[in-house]
Protein backbone atom coordinates (compact mmCIF):
# COMPACT_ATOMS: atom_id res chain seq x y z
CA UNK A 1 0.00 0.00 0.00
CA UNK A 2 1.44 3.43 -0.91
CA UNK A 3 2.78 5.42 2.04
CA UNK A 4 0.31 8.26 1.48
CA UNK A 5 -2.63 5.81 1.42
CA UNK A 6 -1.38 4.16 4.62
CA UNK A 7 -1.35 7.63 6.19
CA UNK A 8 -5.03 8.07 5.33
CA UNK A 9 -6.01 4.85 7.10
CA UNK A 10 -3.72 5.53 10.05
CA UNK A 11 -5.76 8.66 10.63
CA UNK A 12 -8.92 6.63 10.11
CA UNK A 13 -7.80 4.45 13.03
CA UNK A 14 -7.15 7.52 15.16
CA UNK A 15 -10.60 8.87 14.27
CA UNK A 16 -12.35 5.57 15.12
CA UNK A 17 -10.60 5.51 18.49
CA UNK A 18 -11.69 9.10 19.08
CA UNK A 19 -15.24 8.17 18.03
CA UNK A 20 -15.49 5.27 20.53
CA UNK A 21 -14.06 7.46 23.29
CA UNK A 22 -16.52 10.23 22.42
CA UNK A 23 -19.55 7.91 22.38
CA UNK A 24 -18.70 6.41 25.78
CA UNK A 25 -18.00 9.91 27.16
CA UNK A 26 -21.42 11.07 25.89
CA UNK A 27 -23.09 8.06 27.54
CA UNK A 28 -21.14 8.71 30.75
CA UNK A 29 -22.61 12.23 30.82
CA UNK A 30 -26.08 11.04 29.80
CA UNK A 31 -26.27 8.41 32.58
CA UNK A 32 -25.00 10.78 35.32
CA UNK A 33 -21.58 9.13 35.50
CA UNK A 34 -22.94 5.58 35.97
CA UNK A 35 -20.27 3.22 34.62
CA UNK A 36 -22.59 0.21 34.37
CA UNK A 37 -24.94 1.94 31.93
CA UNK A 38 -22.05 3.72 30.20
CA UNK A 39 -20.35 0.52 29.08
CA UNK A 40 -23.55 -1.33 28.30
CA UNK A 41 -24.28 -3.30 25.15
CA UNK A 42 -26.61 -0.69 23.52
CA UNK A 43 -23.98 2.03 23.84
CA UNK A 44 -21.26 -0.22 22.45
CA UNK A 45 -23.54 -1.28 19.57
CA UNK A 46 -24.29 2.37 18.71
CA UNK A 47 -20.58 3.23 18.78
CA UNK A 48 -19.75 0.24 16.57
CA UNK A 49 -22.41 1.14 13.98
CA UNK A 50 -21.26 4.78 14.05
CA UNK A 51 -17.64 3.69 13.47
CA UNK A 52 -18.58 1.51 10.49
CA UNK A 53 -20.66 4.33 8.99
CA UNK A 54 -17.84 6.83 9.62
CA UNK A 55 -15.32 4.67 7.77
CA UNK A 56 -17.70 4.01 4.89
CA UNK A 57 -18.73 7.64 4.44
CA UNK A 58 -15.20 8.91 5.05
CA UNK A 59 -13.73 6.64 2.35
CA UNK A 60 -16.34 7.76 -0.18
CA UNK A 61 -16.73 11.52 0.34
CA UNK A 62 -14.82 12.29 3.52
CA UNK A 63 -11.28 12.88 4.76
CA UNK A 64 -9.83 9.51 3.66
CA UNK A 65 -10.41 10.04 -0.07
CA UNK A 66 -7.55 12.51 -0.64
CA UNK A 67 -4.48 13.60 1.28
CA UNK A 68 -5.20 16.83 3.14
CA UNK A 69 -2.82 19.19 4.87
CA UNK A 70 -3.39 18.26 8.50
CA UNK A 71 -5.74 20.69 10.21
CA UNK A 72 -6.53 22.46 6.95
CA UNK A 73 -9.90 24.03 6.26
CA UNK A 74 -10.64 21.36 3.62
CA UNK A 75 -9.95 18.48 6.03
CA UNK A 76 -12.06 20.03 8.78
CA UNK A 77 -14.98 20.42 6.36
CA UNK A 78 -14.66 16.76 5.27
CA UNK A 79 -14.61 15.54 8.88
CA UNK A 80 -17.55 17.73 9.85
CA UNK A 81 -19.58 16.51 6.86
CA UNK A 82 -18.81 12.84 7.58
CA UNK A 83 -19.66 13.05 11.30
CA UNK A 84 -22.75 15.13 10.58
CA UNK A 85 -24.15 12.54 8.16
CA UNK A 86 -23.85 9.51 10.41
CA UNK A 87 -24.97 11.44 13.51
CA UNK A 88 -28.12 12.60 11.76
CA UNK A 89 -28.88 9.17 10.28
CA UNK A 90 -28.50 7.38 13.65
CA UNK A 91 -30.57 10.06 15.38
CA UNK A 92 -33.44 9.71 12.87
CA UNK A 93 -33.30 5.89 13.07
CA UNK A 94 -33.37 6.11 16.86
CA UNK A 95 -36.50 8.28 16.70
CA UNK A 96 -38.31 5.84 14.40
CA UNK A 97 -37.13 2.60 15.99
CA UNK A 98 -35.10 2.28 19.21
CA UNK A 99 -33.12 -0.54 17.61
CA UNK A 100 -30.11 -0.38 19.95
CA UNK A 101 -32.09 0.69 23.04
CA UNK A 102 -29.51 3.46 23.52
CA UNK A 103 -30.45 7.09 24.35
CA UNK A 104 -31.69 8.91 21.25
CA UNK A 105 -29.44 11.88 22.05
CA UNK A 106 -26.32 9.69 22.01
CA UNK A 107 -25.51 10.07 18.26
CA UNK A 108 -25.83 13.86 18.47
CA UNK A 109 -23.81 14.39 21.66
CA UNK A 110 -21.34 11.64 20.76
CA UNK A 111 -20.96 12.97 17.23
CA UNK A 112 -20.20 16.48 18.48
CA UNK A 113 -17.59 15.17 20.94
CA UNK A 114 -16.09 12.91 18.25
CA UNK A 115 -15.72 15.79 15.82
CA UNK A 116 -14.04 17.90 18.49
CA UNK A 117 -11.64 15.07 19.31
CA UNK A 118 -10.77 14.55 15.63
CA UNK A 119 -10.21 18.27 15.15
CA UNK A 120 -8.11 18.46 18.29
CA UNK A 121 -5.83 15.59 17.25
CA UNK A 122 -5.09 17.29 13.95
CA UNK A 123 -4.55 20.73 15.45
CA UNK A 124 -2.18 19.24 18.02
CA UNK A 125 -0.11 17.57 15.29
CA UNK A 126 -0.15 20.74 13.17
CA UNK A 127 1.03 22.86 16.13
CA UNK A 128 3.77 20.35 16.96
CA UNK A 129 4.98 20.32 13.37
CA UNK A 130 4.96 24.07 12.96
CA UNK A 131 6.90 24.99 16.10
CA UNK A 132 10.20 26.61 15.16
CA UNK A 133 13.00 24.13 15.58
CA UNK A 134 16.67 23.73 14.88
CA UNK A 135 17.43 27.25 16.08
CA UNK A 136 20.97 26.55 17.17
CA UNK A 137 21.83 24.87 13.87
CA UNK A 138 19.98 27.43 11.74
CA UNK A 139 21.84 28.82 8.79
CA UNK A 140 20.07 32.19 9.22
CA UNK A 141 18.34 33.35 12.40
CA UNK A 142 15.44 35.59 11.44
CA UNK A 143 13.48 38.49 12.91
CA UNK A 144 10.31 39.23 10.95
CA UNK A 145 9.09 42.83 10.75
CA UNK A 146 5.33 43.02 10.35
CA UNK A 147 2.77 40.83 12.16
CA UNK A 148 0.02 41.38 9.59
CA UNK A 149 -1.12 38.95 6.93
CA UNK A 150 2.27 39.01 5.18
CA UNK A 151 4.00 38.18 8.46
CA UNK A 152 1.59 35.33 9.18
CA UNK A 153 2.18 33.78 5.77
CA UNK A 154 5.96 34.12 5.99
CA UNK A 155 6.20 32.72 9.54
CA UNK A 156 4.10 29.70 8.60
CA UNK A 157 6.06 29.16 5.40
CA UNK A 158 9.41 29.28 7.23
CA UNK A 159 8.50 26.97 10.12
CA UNK A 160 7.13 24.41 7.65
CA UNK A 161 10.12 24.59 5.34
CA UNK A 162 13.32 23.75 7.25
CA UNK A 163 15.18 23.46 3.94
CA UNK A 164 14.97 27.23 3.49
CA UNK A 165 17.64 27.65 6.18
CA UNK A 166 15.62 30.52 7.68
CA UNK A 167 14.40 30.03 11.25
CA UNK A 168 12.11 32.75 12.68
CA UNK A 169 12.96 33.75 16.23
CA UNK A 170 10.75 36.79 16.81
CA UNK A 171 8.28 39.22 15.29
CA UNK A 172 8.54 42.99 15.45
CA UNK A 173 5.56 45.28 14.83
CA UNK A 174 4.85 48.93 15.62
CA UNK A 175 1.16 48.28 16.39
CA UNK A 176 0.79 48.20 20.20
CA UNK A 177 -2.31 46.01 19.86
CA UNK A 178 -0.12 43.18 18.59
CA UNK A 179 2.05 42.99 21.70
CA UNK A 180 2.33 39.38 22.91
CA UNK A 181 0.70 38.10 19.71
CA UNK A 182 1.99 34.65 18.72
CA UNK A 183 2.03 33.15 15.25
CA UNK A 184 2.91 29.45 15.18
CA UNK A 185 4.96 29.83 18.34
CA UNK A 186 6.79 32.99 17.22
CA UNK A 187 5.99 35.96 19.47
CA UNK A 188 5.90 39.71 18.84
CA UNK A 189 8.77 40.97 21.00
CA UNK A 190 8.82 44.71 20.35
CA UNK A 191 8.74 47.54 17.84
CA UNK A 192 11.31 48.83 15.40
CA UNK A 193 12.87 50.78 18.27
CA UNK A 194 13.75 47.45 19.90
CA UNK A 195 15.18 45.91 16.73
CA UNK A 196 18.90 46.45 17.38
CA UNK A 197 18.78 45.23 21.00
CA UNK A 198 16.58 42.29 20.04
CA UNK A 199 18.93 41.26 17.25
CA UNK A 200 21.88 41.33 19.65
CA UNK A 201 20.02 39.30 22.28
CA UNK A 202 18.78 36.66 19.84
CA UNK A 203 21.96 36.67 17.72
CA UNK A 204 19.78 37.27 14.67
CA UNK A 205 21.42 37.37 11.26
CA UNK A 206 18.53 38.36 8.99
CA UNK A 207 15.67 40.84 9.04
CA UNK A 208 12.67 39.84 6.91
CA UNK A 209 10.36 42.74 6.03
CA UNK A 210 6.97 41.05 5.64
CA UNK A 211 5.05 44.10 4.43
CA UNK A 212 4.53 43.78 0.65
CA UNK A 213 3.47 47.42 0.29
CA UNK A 214 6.24 48.93 2.43
CA UNK A 215 7.29 52.28 0.98
CA UNK A 216 10.84 53.39 0.29
CA UNK A 217 11.17 55.53 3.44
CA UNK A 218 10.26 52.59 5.73
CA UNK A 219 12.59 50.24 3.87
CA UNK A 220 15.45 52.73 4.07
CA UNK A 221 14.97 53.11 7.84
CA UNK A 222 14.81 49.34 8.36
CA UNK A 223 17.91 48.83 6.22
CA UNK A 224 19.83 51.29 8.40
CA UNK A 225 18.60 49.60 11.60
CA UNK A 226 19.53 46.19 10.23
CA UNK A 227 22.98 47.45 9.24
CA UNK A 228 23.49 48.79 12.77
CA UNK A 229 22.58 45.34 14.12
CA UNK A 230 24.76 43.48 11.62
CA UNK A 231 21.80 41.87 9.85
CA UNK A 232 21.13 41.49 6.16
CA UNK A 233 17.65 42.29 4.84
CA UNK A 234 15.15 40.25 2.86
CA UNK A 235 11.87 41.73 1.66
CA UNK A 236 8.56 40.63 0.27
CA UNK A 237 8.01 42.22 -3.13
CA UNK A 238 4.84 44.26 -3.78
CA UNK A 239 1.65 42.18 -3.59
CA UNK A 240 1.14 42.47 -7.36
CA UNK A 241 4.31 40.41 -7.87
CA UNK A 242 3.31 37.58 -5.50
CA UNK A 243 1.32 34.63 -6.80
CA UNK A 244 -0.94 33.18 -4.11
CA UNK A 245 0.21 33.01 -0.50
CA UNK A 246 3.64 34.47 0.28
CA UNK A 247 6.36 31.91 0.92
CA UNK A 248 10.09 31.68 1.54
CA UNK A 249 10.73 31.54 -2.22
CA UNK A 250 9.19 35.01 -2.59
CA UNK A 251 11.75 36.63 -0.30
CA UNK A 252 14.54 38.51 -2.05
CA UNK A 253 17.34 40.87 -1.17
CA UNK A 254 16.69 44.58 -0.91
CA UNK A 255 17.41 46.41 -4.15
CA UNK A 256 17.80 50.04 -5.10
CA UNK A 257 14.27 50.21 -6.51
CA UNK A 258 12.93 49.35 -3.04
CA UNK A 259 14.97 52.13 -1.46
CA UNK A 260 14.29 54.86 -4.02
CA UNK A 261 11.05 54.26 -5.81
CA UNK A 262 8.76 51.78 -4.15
CA UNK A 263 5.46 53.11 -2.83
CA UNK A 264 1.86 51.95 -2.89
CA UNK A 265 -0.18 53.32 -5.80
CA UNK A 266 -3.97 53.36 -5.43
CA UNK A 267 -5.59 53.43 -8.86
CA UNK A 268 -9.15 54.10 -9.88
CA UNK A 269 -9.28 50.85 -11.82
CA UNK A 270 -12.90 51.25 -12.77
CA UNK A 271 -12.10 54.56 -14.52
CA UNK A 272 -9.11 53.02 -16.30
CA UNK A 273 -11.14 49.98 -17.33
CA UNK A 274 -13.91 52.20 -18.66
CA UNK A 275 -11.30 54.09 -20.68
CA UNK A 276 -9.53 51.03 -22.14
CA UNK A 277 -11.89 48.08 -22.10
CA UNK A 278 -13.13 47.10 -25.54
CA UNK A 279 -11.09 49.85 -27.23
CA UNK A 280 -8.38 49.66 -29.89
CA UNK A 281 -5.23 51.01 -28.22
CA UNK A 282 -2.03 51.94 -30.08
CA UNK A 283 1.29 52.53 -28.31
CA UNK A 284 4.21 54.19 -30.11
CA UNK A 285 7.69 53.39 -28.85
CA UNK A 286 6.27 50.06 -27.66
CA UNK A 287 9.73 48.48 -27.64
CA UNK A 288 11.15 50.90 -25.07
CA UNK A 289 11.11 50.38 -21.32
CA UNK A 290 8.15 52.69 -20.75
CA UNK A 291 6.26 51.65 -23.88
CA UNK A 292 6.62 47.92 -23.20
CA UNK A 293 5.46 48.25 -19.60
CA UNK A 294 2.51 50.35 -20.74
CA UNK A 295 1.57 47.58 -23.17
CA UNK A 296 1.71 45.02 -20.36
CA UNK A 297 -0.46 47.19 -18.12
CA UNK A 298 -2.95 48.00 -20.89
CA UNK A 299 -3.37 44.31 -21.76
CA UNK A 300 -4.70 43.68 -18.23
CA UNK A 301 -7.70 45.94 -18.84
CA UNK A 302 -9.15 44.00 -21.75
CA UNK A 303 -8.71 46.22 -24.82
CA UNK A 304 -10.38 45.00 -28.00
CA UNK A 305 -6.93 45.13 -29.61
CA UNK A 306 -3.50 46.36 -28.58
CA UNK A 307 -1.26 47.63 -31.37
CA UNK A 308 2.47 47.97 -30.57
CA UNK A 309 4.41 50.30 -32.89
CA UNK A 310 8.18 50.79 -32.98
CA UNK A 311 10.98 51.22 -35.51
CA UNK A 312 13.23 48.75 -33.64
CA UNK A 313 12.34 45.20 -34.74
CA UNK A 314 14.27 43.52 -31.91
CA UNK A 315 12.56 45.70 -29.33
CA UNK A 316 9.17 44.88 -30.87
CA UNK A 317 9.99 41.19 -30.67
CA UNK A 318 10.82 41.48 -26.95
CA UNK A 319 7.68 43.54 -26.29
CA UNK A 320 5.44 41.00 -27.99
CA UNK A 321 6.95 38.16 -25.95
CA UNK A 322 6.41 40.07 -22.69
CA UNK A 323 2.77 40.86 -23.51
CA UNK A 324 1.53 37.78 -25.37
CA UNK A 325 4.03 35.09 -24.39
CA UNK A 326 5.19 34.51 -27.96
CA UNK A 327 7.37 36.40 -30.42
CA UNK A 328 6.14 35.22 -33.78
CA UNK A 329 5.85 38.78 -35.13
CA UNK A 330 3.19 37.58 -37.55
CA UNK A 331 0.10 39.32 -36.20
CA UNK A 332 -1.51 42.72 -36.48
CA UNK A 333 -0.53 43.51 -32.89
CA UNK A 334 3.01 44.55 -33.91
CA UNK A 335 3.73 47.33 -36.42
CA UNK A 336 7.18 48.22 -37.71
CA UNK A 337 7.12 51.94 -38.50
CA UNK A 338 9.07 55.15 -37.93
CA UNK A 339 7.19 58.14 -36.53
CA UNK A 340 9.33 60.38 -38.77
CA UNK A 341 7.39 58.97 -41.75
CA UNK A 342 4.00 60.73 -41.89
CA UNK A 343 2.73 58.76 -44.89
CA UNK A 344 3.46 55.47 -43.13
CA UNK A 345 1.67 56.66 -39.98
CA UNK A 346 -1.44 57.58 -41.98
CA UNK A 347 -1.37 54.08 -43.44
CA UNK A 348 -1.06 52.46 -39.98
CA UNK A 349 -3.74 54.60 -38.35
CA UNK A 350 -6.07 54.10 -41.31
CA UNK A 351 -5.68 50.33 -41.06
CA UNK A 352 -6.08 49.96 -37.29
CA UNK A 353 -8.40 52.89 -36.50
CA UNK A 354 -7.22 53.24 -32.87
CA UNK A 355 -9.52 54.73 -30.25
CA UNK A 356 -6.68 55.59 -27.86
CA UNK A 357 -3.03 56.42 -28.55
CA UNK A 358 -0.19 56.48 -26.03
CA UNK A 359 2.74 58.25 -27.68
CA UNK A 360 5.90 57.09 -25.91
CA UNK A 361 8.34 57.11 -28.85
CA UNK A 362 11.14 59.64 -28.32
CA UNK A 363 14.87 60.19 -28.14
CA UNK A 364 15.77 60.86 -24.51
CA UNK A 365 19.53 60.85 -23.88
CA UNK A 366 20.43 64.40 -22.92
CA UNK A 367 24.16 64.47 -23.86
CA UNK A 368 23.55 62.93 -27.31
CA UNK A 369 20.72 65.33 -28.09
CA UNK A 370 22.91 68.27 -27.02
CA UNK A 371 25.42 67.13 -29.66
CA UNK A 372 22.83 66.23 -32.30
CA UNK A 373 19.84 68.56 -31.78
CA UNK A 374 18.57 67.95 -35.32
CA UNK A 375 17.78 64.35 -34.28
CA UNK A 376 15.67 65.67 -31.40
CA UNK A 377 13.93 67.93 -33.90
CA UNK A 378 13.20 65.10 -36.34
CA UNK A 379 11.98 62.53 -33.79
CA UNK A 380 10.67 64.40 -30.78
CA UNK A 381 9.17 67.41 -32.55
CA UNK A 382 8.35 66.42 -36.14
CA UNK A 383 7.71 62.79 -35.18
CA UNK A 384 5.21 63.82 -32.49
CA UNK A 385 3.52 66.23 -34.91
CA UNK A 386 3.22 63.36 -37.39
CA UNK A 387 1.58 61.11 -34.79
CA UNK A 388 -0.78 63.94 -33.78
CA UNK A 389 -1.82 64.50 -37.39
CA UNK A 390 -2.38 60.79 -38.04
CA UNK A 391 -4.41 60.53 -34.83
CA UNK A 392 -6.56 63.52 -35.71
CA UNK A 393 -7.25 62.31 -39.25
CA UNK A 394 -8.33 58.84 -38.05
CA UNK A 395 -10.54 60.22 -35.26
CA UNK A 396 -8.59 59.04 -32.20
CA UNK A 397 -10.75 59.72 -29.12
CA UNK A 398 -7.94 59.99 -26.53
CA UNK A 399 -4.31 60.93 -27.23
CA UNK A 400 -1.68 60.81 -24.47
CA UNK A 401 1.74 62.35 -25.11
CA UNK A 402 4.40 61.02 -22.71
CA UNK A 403 6.56 63.98 -21.66
CA UNK A 404 9.29 64.57 -19.06
CA UNK A 405 10.05 66.81 -16.11
CA UNK A 406 12.80 68.34 -18.24
CA UNK A 407 10.01 70.09 -20.19
CA UNK A 408 9.29 72.23 -17.11
CA UNK A 409 11.40 75.40 -17.39
CA UNK A 410 13.67 73.58 -19.90
CA UNK A 411 17.41 74.14 -20.15
CA UNK A 412 18.47 71.41 -22.59
CA UNK A 413 17.60 70.21 -26.09
CA UNK A 414 15.67 67.25 -24.68
CA UNK A 415 13.62 69.60 -22.50
CA UNK A 416 13.05 72.08 -25.32
CA UNK A 417 11.85 69.38 -27.71
CA UNK A 418 9.48 67.83 -25.17
CA UNK A 419 8.11 71.23 -24.17
CA UNK A 420 7.31 71.81 -27.83
CA UNK A 421 5.42 68.49 -27.94
CA UNK A 422 3.35 69.56 -24.92
CA UNK A 423 2.41 72.79 -26.70
CA UNK A 424 1.60 70.99 -29.96
CA UNK A 425 -0.58 68.44 -28.14
CA UNK A 426 -2.49 71.26 -26.47
CA UNK A 427 -3.08 72.85 -29.89
CA UNK A 428 -4.62 69.68 -31.30
CA UNK A 429 -6.89 69.52 -28.25
CA UNK A 430 -8.61 72.69 -29.48
CA UNK A 431 -9.40 71.25 -32.92
CA UNK A 432 -12.27 68.91 -31.96
CA UNK A 433 -14.09 67.28 -29.06
CA UNK A 434 -11.55 64.50 -28.62
CA UNK A 435 -9.11 64.52 -25.67
CA UNK A 436 -5.42 65.34 -26.14
CA UNK A 437 -3.24 65.46 -23.02
CA UNK A 438 0.43 65.22 -22.06
CA UNK A 439 1.84 63.45 -19.01
CA UNK A 440 5.00 64.79 -17.36
CA UNK A 441 7.20 62.75 -14.99
CA UNK A 442 10.86 62.30 -14.06
CA UNK A 443 13.48 59.56 -14.11
CA UNK A 444 12.26 55.99 -14.20
CA UNK A 445 14.24 53.35 -12.34
CA UNK A 446 15.38 50.46 -14.50
CA UNK A 447 14.58 51.99 -17.88
CA UNK A 448 17.10 51.45 -20.65
CA UNK A 449 20.01 53.82 -20.31
CA UNK A 450 18.93 55.00 -16.85
CA UNK A 451 21.44 56.04 -14.21
CA UNK A 452 20.88 52.75 -12.36
CA UNK A 453 21.91 50.56 -15.27
CA UNK A 454 24.90 52.83 -15.97
CA UNK A 455 26.12 52.74 -12.37
CA UNK A 456 25.62 48.97 -12.16
CA UNK A 457 27.74 48.44 -15.28
CA UNK A 458 30.50 50.66 -13.86
CA UNK A 459 30.46 48.72 -10.57
CA UNK A 460 30.68 45.42 -12.45
CA UNK A 461 33.77 46.75 -14.26
CA UNK A 462 35.39 47.69 -10.95
CA UNK A 463 34.65 51.42 -11.04
CA UNK A 464 34.93 54.24 -10.77
CA UNK A 465 31.27 55.28 -10.67
CA UNK A 466 30.93 58.66 -12.38
CA UNK A 467 28.59 61.25 -10.85
CA UNK A 468 28.32 64.71 -12.33
CA UNK A 469 28.11 66.60 -9.02
CA UNK A 470 27.75 65.57 -5.35
CA UNK A 471 24.65 67.79 -4.93
CA UNK A 472 22.80 66.99 -8.16
CA UNK A 473 19.39 65.41 -7.49
CA UNK A 474 16.58 63.90 -9.51
CA UNK A 475 13.05 62.57 -9.13
CA UNK A 476 12.65 58.80 -9.36
CA UNK A 477 9.83 56.32 -9.69
CA UNK A 478 9.44 52.71 -10.78
CA UNK A 479 8.44 51.78 -14.33
CA UNK A 480 5.16 50.06 -13.28
CA UNK A 481 4.19 53.00 -11.05
CA UNK A 482 4.86 55.54 -13.79
CA UNK A 483 2.90 53.54 -16.37
CA UNK A 484 -0.04 52.97 -14.02
CA UNK A 485 -0.30 56.68 -13.39
CA UNK A 486 -0.05 57.40 -17.12
CA UNK A 487 -3.07 55.12 -17.61
CA UNK A 488 -4.82 56.93 -14.77
CA UNK A 489 -4.05 60.26 -16.45
CA UNK A 490 -5.58 58.97 -19.67
CA UNK A 491 -8.77 58.17 -17.79
CA UNK A 492 -9.05 61.51 -15.97
CA UNK A 493 -7.09 63.81 -18.33
CA UNK A 494 -8.39 67.28 -19.08
CA UNK A 495 -8.32 68.22 -22.72
CA UNK A 496 -5.27 70.29 -23.64
CA UNK A 497 -3.63 70.15 -20.22
CA UNK A 498 -0.37 68.60 -19.03
CA UNK A 499 -0.88 66.01 -16.31
CA UNK A 500 2.01 66.02 -13.83
CA UNK A 501 2.69 62.91 -11.76
CA UNK A 502 3.58 63.19 -8.08
CA UNK A 503 7.18 62.02 -7.85
CA UNK A 504 7.81 62.26 -4.11
CA UNK A 505 11.02 63.89 -2.94
CA UNK A 506 14.07 64.22 -5.20
CA UNK A 507 17.04 61.97 -4.42
CA UNK A 508 20.71 62.87 -4.70
CA UNK A 509 22.43 60.93 -7.49
CA UNK A 510 25.47 60.62 -5.24
CA UNK A 511 23.29 58.74 -2.72
CA UNK A 512 22.06 56.41 -5.45
CA UNK A 513 25.65 55.62 -6.43
CA UNK A 514 26.71 54.97 -2.84
CA UNK A 515 23.66 52.76 -2.22
CA UNK A 516 24.44 50.65 -5.27
CA UNK A 517 28.09 50.31 -4.27
CA UNK A 518 27.09 49.30 -0.74
CA UNK A 519 24.60 46.73 -2.00
CA UNK A 520 27.21 45.24 -4.33
CA UNK A 521 29.40 44.35 -1.35
CA UNK A 522 32.41 45.96 -3.04
CA UNK A 523 34.65 48.14 -0.91
CA UNK A 524 37.10 49.10 -3.63
CA UNK A 525 34.78 51.20 -5.80
CA UNK A 526 35.43 54.94 -5.95
CA UNK A 527 33.13 57.77 -7.06
CA UNK A 528 34.48 60.26 -9.59
CA UNK A 529 32.78 63.65 -10.06
CA UNK A 530 32.78 64.82 -13.66
CA UNK A 531 30.91 68.12 -13.44
CA UNK A 532 27.51 69.08 -14.84
CA UNK A 533 27.11 68.51 -18.56
CA UNK A 534 25.79 71.20 -20.93
CA UNK A 535 22.05 71.66 -20.43
CA UNK A 536 21.93 69.84 -17.08
CA UNK A 537 20.33 71.35 -13.98
CA UNK A 538 21.39 70.76 -10.42
CA UNK A 539 17.75 69.92 -9.58
CA UNK A 540 14.89 69.13 -11.93
CA UNK A 541 11.50 70.79 -11.69
CA UNK A 542 8.04 69.33 -12.20
CA UNK A 543 6.42 72.72 -12.80
CA UNK A 544 7.63 75.77 -14.68
CA UNK A 545 7.56 79.19 -13.02
CA UNK A 546 4.15 80.78 -13.49
CA UNK A 547 2.29 77.52 -14.15
CA UNK A 548 -0.98 77.34 -12.23
CA UNK A 549 -1.14 73.93 -10.54
CA UNK A 550 -4.59 72.36 -10.38
CA UNK A 551 -5.76 69.26 -8.53
CA UNK A 552 -7.38 66.38 -10.39
CA UNK A 553 -9.55 63.45 -9.39
CA UNK A 554 -6.45 61.50 -8.33
CA UNK A 555 -4.20 62.64 -5.43
CA UNK A 556 -0.98 61.69 -7.26
CA UNK A 557 -1.81 63.58 -10.45
CA UNK A 558 -1.91 67.38 -10.90
CA UNK A 559 -2.45 69.40 -14.06
CA UNK A 560 -1.25 72.64 -15.65
CA UNK A 561 -2.15 74.59 -18.76
CA UNK A 562 0.46 75.22 -21.45
CA UNK A 563 0.44 77.82 -24.22
CA UNK A 564 -0.46 76.57 -27.68
CA UNK A 565 1.97 76.25 -30.60
CA UNK A 566 0.63 75.94 -34.12
CA UNK A 567 1.62 73.06 -36.39
CA UNK A 568 2.30 75.63 -39.10
CA UNK A 569 5.12 77.08 -36.99
CA UNK A 570 6.83 73.69 -37.12
CA UNK A 571 6.13 73.22 -40.82
CA UNK A 572 7.71 76.54 -41.78
CA UNK A 573 10.77 76.17 -39.58
CA UNK A 574 14.03 75.58 -41.43
CA UNK A 575 17.23 74.43 -39.78
CA UNK A 576 20.40 74.92 -41.75
CA UNK A 577 22.60 73.76 -38.87
CA UNK A 578 22.42 71.91 -35.55
CA UNK A 579 22.76 75.25 -33.78
CA UNK A 580 19.74 76.58 -35.68
CA UNK A 581 17.69 73.53 -34.64
CA UNK A 582 18.55 74.03 -30.99
CA UNK A 583 17.86 77.76 -31.19
CA UNK A 584 14.44 77.26 -32.76
CA UNK A 585 13.37 74.68 -30.17
CA UNK A 586 14.66 76.89 -27.36
CA UNK A 587 12.63 79.79 -28.68
CA UNK A 588 9.49 77.66 -29.23
CA UNK A 589 9.77 76.14 -25.75
CA UNK A 590 9.50 79.52 -24.10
Amino acid sequence: MPIRRRGHWLWAGVDVAALFAAMFAAAFLRYDFDLEYTFSGPVAMTALVAAVMHLAIGSLIGPYVVGHLRGSYEEIVDIGRTVGIWSLVLFVVGLVSPWAQAPRSLPIIGGALAALAMFGARFFLRAARTRPGGVEDAERRVIVFGAGEGGRQIIRALVRDPSSGLVPLALVDDDPRKRRLKIDGVRVMGTRDDLVDLADRLRATTLVVAIPEADSSLLTELRDLAAAAGMDVLVLPPASQILGAAGSSDLRSLDVADLLGRRPIELDKSAIAECLQGKVVLVTGAGGSIGAEMCRQISLFGPARLVMLDRDESALHAAQISVTGHGLLDGDDVVLADIRDLERLHEVFGQHQPDIVFHAAALKHLPLLERYPQEAWKTNVVGTLNVLRAAQRSGVRTFVNVSTDKAANPSCVLGYSKRVTERLTATFADADDNTYVSVRFGNVLGSRGSVITGFTAQIDRGGPVTVTHPEVERYFMLIPEACQLVLQSAAIGRDGEVMVLEMGSPVKIDEVARTLISMSGRTDIDIAYTGLRPGEKMSEELFAPGESIKATDHPLVSSVDVPRLSAAAVDTATHASPEASAAWMRSAAT
